[in-house]
């Protein structure tokens, strides 16, 4: 009997330190949440004062947005060709986004990598990429329309030019800001060539590209709405060039939300995976 009293006070002594550090780290959290959640309520309350005071038809209040959302995923209110169409559009636009950022991530990773440890490589390359890098995406539209047709290839063209060069450029920064004693402690323990790559310059690195991956990440959402300009019937980009030839305000800015959620969302999966990966460097962690 006593034996049991003691292992519930063991047992109860050692939960109760747990207790507290859980509720400290979901307090945290959700005192990171409020404070997240102040400035788009306040921006709403700010939208819904002035549309109400000004009078104005152009701009519709956060209400009729709110109808229009509902409507765009589930249906059931105005039964128009946009009615529950948004896991259609929402599934093409990221087929397209992910498409055009991993073929960035592919192409800009490896070429910033060889660009940082080759001084020769670089002099060849850096003229033509920083005479190429100034170009609006824009101006590409047309030649993307030549190059791929008309149709998704020319939206996802468009993506990976917006995605490339922020994931390129902080590659670049990242193994040439690799301190110069890291190598020379590694070389005096034996450590180079692809060993070298390995253990110390990839590490190092890792951090510049990560910030290169949400940059480019960024990116690739802000440039969906031009790449489905080129003609393509399917999309949220395709949705708000609708919403704007159709003068139908509401359509344009719940296109907008749904593409702010879904980047900030995935832009946390990205946040989770960069810490996951630099968890031996709590001062890289987002």
């Amino acid at each position: 009997m006593n034996t049991t009293a003691q292992s519930q006070t063991v047992a109860t002594g050692d939960m109760s330190p747990a207790q507290p550090a859980l509720s400290r780290t979901f307090l945290r959290r959700l005192r990171k949440v409020g404070l997240g959640l102040i400035v788009p309520l306040t921006l709403i309350a700010f939208w819904d004062l002035m549309v109400r005071w000004t009078g104005t038809r152009l701009i519709p209040p956060p209400a009729d947005v709110l109808i229009m959302m509902w409507d765009f995923a589930f249906g059931g209110i105005y039964d128009d060709g946009f009615s529950a169409s948004l896991p259609i559009h929402l599934w093409v636009s990221l087929q397209r986004v992910y498409g055009g950022f991993l073929v960035a991530a592919l192409v800009g990773i490896p070429l910033g990598v060889a660009l940082g440890r080759s001084p020769l490589l670089r002099d060849m390359l850096d003229p033509t990429l920083s005479l190429l890098r100034p170009v609006p995406v824009t101006a590409w539209l047309p030649l993307s329309m030549i190059f791929f047709g008309l149709g998704p290839k020319s939206a996802v063209f468009l993506v990976f030019l917006g995605a490339f060069y922020p994931i390129l450029l902080n590659t670049v920064f990242g193994v040439k800001s690799v301190d110069a004693r890291l190598l020379e402690a590694a070389a005096m323990l034996g450590c180079k060539g692809s060993q070298l790559f390995r253990s110390v310059v990839l590490p190092a690195a890792t951090p510049n590209i990560f910030n290169g991956l949400r940059l480019g990440h960024g990116f690739a959402w802000i440039l969906i709405v031009v790449g489905e300009m080129t003609g393509v019937p399917e999309g949220l980009g395709a949705v708000i060039m609708d919403g704007r030839t159709l003068s139908r305000t509401d359509l344009v800015i719940t296109g907008m939300i749904v593409i702010g959620v879904t980047g900030f969302l995935s832009d946390r999966l990205i946040v989770l995976l960069n810490n996951r990966l630099l968890r031996w460097s709590p001062q890289h962690h987002v």
